[in-house]
């Protein structure tokens, strides 16, 4: 019977990231002004991710899937394949493209094209270092995309041994192991907090922009 593995606040993490990440990489053409407010939002998500990796629901907590070198052995042979959400290869993945993204995001904050046009915080760097920052911002979103590819790959590897990793980020609901106790879903508050969190990231560069336009 289909058990509560992903809450909601997860999920829409995850394709609102994916959503926003496909506007970015449209937008840094001809719309710098959107790419921008997209960084920012971007900036949100990740904010509210590592809370909700401290104080989330049990799956979505960091220290629940990231593993050491003993559990992604045991994981390898077998011993952990019961366990709901993440598994410690994949939470291995989630972490590094946490990572890169708040690299990336970082990046675009001090990024500065060739019309002197970029981040909110291009006035903390000189044009040169700008310029090379940007370098860096382009770059390390082609790591993105290798992490993005390897995500996809991972999926349609499961897909091929019949276990469906779509579905349950999508309806929140996937079969549990006999014996393994259901994930402990996170009350109201923490998700409040967290969406604190969030649109207050977004609010504070937003009007970093503005200030940076102003002038």
């Amino acid at each position: 019977m289909p058990t509560p593995i992903w809450d909601l606040p997860t999920r829409l993490f995850h394709w609102l990231l994916a959503a926003l990440l496909a506007f970015s990489w449209w937008s840094h053409y001809d719309h710098l002004d959107w790419h921008r407010i997209s960084g920012f939002s971007i900036a949100g998500l990740l904010v509210f991710r590592l809370w909700w990796g401290i104080a989330g629901s049990s799956t979505a907590r960091f220290g629940n899937f990231l593993k050491g070198p003993a559990g992604i052995a045991a994981y390898l042979k077998g011993g952990a394949a019961g366990a709901p959400g993440h598994n410690p290869l994949g939470g291995w993945s989630v972490a590094a493209m946490l990572l890169v993204l708040i690299a990336q995001v970082g990046l675009g904050l001090f990024a500065i094209n060739e019309d002197f046009e970029g981040g909110p915080l291009t006035k903390y760097v000189d044009y040169d270092t700008g310029l090379a920052i940007a370098g860096w911002h382009e770059a390390m979103f082609n790591v993105l995309l290798g992490l993005i590819v390897l995500h996809l790959v991972a999926i349609g590897f499961y897909a091929a041994r019949r276990k469906n990793l779509v579905g349950p980020m999508i309806t929140g609901k996937g079969p549990l192991a006999e014996g393994v106790d259901a994930p402990v879903m996170a009350p109201l508050w923490r998700l409040l907090v967290g969406l604190l969190l969030g649109g207050a990231t977004f609010a504070v560069l937003y009007w970093l922009n503005s200030q940076a336009s102003a002038f």
